[in-house]
């Protein structure tokens, strides 16, 4: 019974420095023993905590892996939201330039309009004479012996003037 209780207490205690009483050979081996089994329990409250900070830190890493692991995929989120906004504004600017061209062809074609209705003018309207005829065309012989309406006459004064200047 009381080899039991002392196995049980001081078994590997007692392995222990005995080992390392073969092993280091000391002058006085039951001083060397007795500082041994002295320092033992300090070097296992040591390793108890050594073994404590292991596992804290263990555990820190695998917290800061799961952190980076959420870190990792908030950042491929952001750059998912910077890219469909980026399609958004692109798509945007898109629709903007096209209305903007619509609304060029619209001014376009009505500045077109206006230079028609303004080379239709009569010559009355044209030189703003009271008691002018109102004709709305006057045609005349060119060199070729073709007739030539004064609208056609008046670009090309306009085109010459131009090309003068």
């Amino acid at each position: 019974m009381e080899s039991q209780y002392l196995k049980r207490c001081l078994g590997s205690c007692l392995k222990k420095g005995l080992a390392e009483v073969v092993e280091h050979r000391p002058a006085d081996p039951i001083e060397y023993l007795a500082h041994w089994i002295y320092n033992y329990r300090r070097i296992l409250d040591e390793e108890e905590k050594r073994m404590l900070e292991r596992i804290e830190l263990e555990q820190e890493r695998e917290a800061a892996l799961v952190e980076l692991e959420m870190l990792r995929k908030m950042k491929e989120e952001e750059l998912m939201i910077q890219r469909k906004l980026e399609e958004q504004r692109q798509g945007q600017l898109e629709q903007e330039h096209e209305e903007w061209e619509l609304q060029n062809e619209d001014n376009e074609m009505l500045l077109q309009q206006k230079d028609q209705e303004e080379n239709e003018k009569t010559i009355a309207e044209l030189t703003d004479r009271p008691g002018a005829p109102n004709l709305t065309r006057v045609e005349e012989l060119d060199e070729n012996g073709q007739f030539e309406s004064i609208a056609d006459l008046m670009a090309e004064a306009e085109q010459e003037s131009s090309q003068l200047i």
